[in-house]
């Protein structure tokens, strides 16, 4: 009996002792990493409703960072229903040209369309859906996936000014 109980005291502190060095370990590790969380528009009451993919109708232009004019000579501007989030800077050009936005029934997706290519805005899965995004020099594809459906946005410009395809699978 109390060899019995020697062992099982011995196999929990090994256990122990085990848990806390990869524990230690996986955490050293990750604190070193940089993570940006992605970035959702506001969704309006009109956009929760919408069950069809389709461009929206409030596509505004996407602005680039400039100084600020001065009041005399900029005409005032009217604010819109909803802010345009600004996107965080990247490396890569921005296209520099509308914000639209599509919505599926896996979730939706922004883009910055431009006339000779594209940037990703954002992409949020709706619930129950899990997303995956690729991306290269002239195409973005983002899919949602849940269970055995499959919904895919291809946004492609390698040919001309980027056009969006929206597949249901």
């Amino acid at each position: 009996m109390r060899r019995g109980l020697v062992h099982v005291l011995a196999w929990l502190l090994a256990t122990g002792a085990a848990v806390t060095l990869s524990w230690w370990g996986v955490h050293t590790v990750m604190a070193g990493t940089a993570y940006d969380p992605p970035r959702a528009l506001p969704i309006t009451a009109a956009d929760a409703t919408t069950q069809k993919a389709k461009p929206l109708a409030s596509e505004t232009p996407s602005r680039s960072p400039s100084p600020r004019p001065t009041p005399s000579k900029t005409p005032a501007r009217t604010p819109s229903a909803a802010p345009t989030p600004t996107p965080t800077p990247t490396p890569a050009p921005t296209a520099s040209g509308q914000i639209k936005g599509y919505d599926t029934d896996g979730g939706r997706v922004v883009f910055d369309l431009g006339e000779t290519s594209a940037t990703l805005v954002s992409a949020t899965p709706g619930t129950g859906w899990s997303m995956q995004v690729w991306k290269t020099e002239s195409w973005i594809r983002v899919e949602f996936t849940a269970g055995t459906d499959r919904v895919s946005v291809f946004c492609t410009w390698h040919d001309g000014p980027p056009r969006v395809e929206i597949g249901t699978y």
